[in-house]
């Protein structure tokens, strides 16, 4: 009976990050503005289809409102200059998980589940240029920690700890 309980948790596990774990390499070598790329701190790599909330309207709309989103989905929320971030969940629907990046595309901090409605401030902390949002607990179940990297054109290719013509 264990087996075919753990035979079910590893099925579920797959069926849950088979979309965005485990792309061949040859995908990684292409970036977009609709694609964020994941390199994990303890090997491996997870791609997520995102909305680029890149304007003060964008970013102030967030996710709000939405009753659901597609696993393999997110929204990327990309700042002109590194400032303190600290977001909110006020008329937002569903359970996210922000993960917040530096300039280089260091991931900082990853907050999870975050509740929904709930208004009190969620802190990323100083130097945030990127934060992803993606379905609430994801991060953990792809084990996105801090001293990840994202990688997204957005990002100062120059600088960047993983940048879009690197594999």
């Amino acid at each position: 009976m264990g087996c075919r309980v753990e035979s079910r948790k590893v099925k579920r596990f797959w069926g849950v990050v088979g979309v965005a774990l485990m792309l061949p390499m040859a995908a990684w070598a292409e970036c977009s503005d609709g694609s964020v790329d994941i390199r994990l701190a303890g090997g491996g790599a997870a791609r997520f289809t995102i909305e680029l909330a890149d304007d003060p309207a964008e970013r102030a709309r967030g996710l709000m409102f939405r009753e659901q989103m597609p696993r393999s989905s997110g929204m990327l929320f990309l700042y002109e200059r590194s400032q303190h971030a600290v977001f909110w969940m006020k008329n937002t629907l569903i359970p996210l998980d922000m993960i917040f990046a530096d300039a280089t595309g260091l991931v900082t901090h990853v907050h999870a589940n975050a509740i929904p409605h709930d208004e009190t401030g969620i802190d990323g902390g100083p130097d945030v240029l990127a934060v992803l949002e993606i379905n609430g607990g994801l991060a953990k179940k792809l084990a996105i920690t801090p001293g990840a990297m994202i990688r997204h054109p957005g990002l100062e290719q120059s600088t960047a700890l993983w940048a879009c013509d690197a594999q």
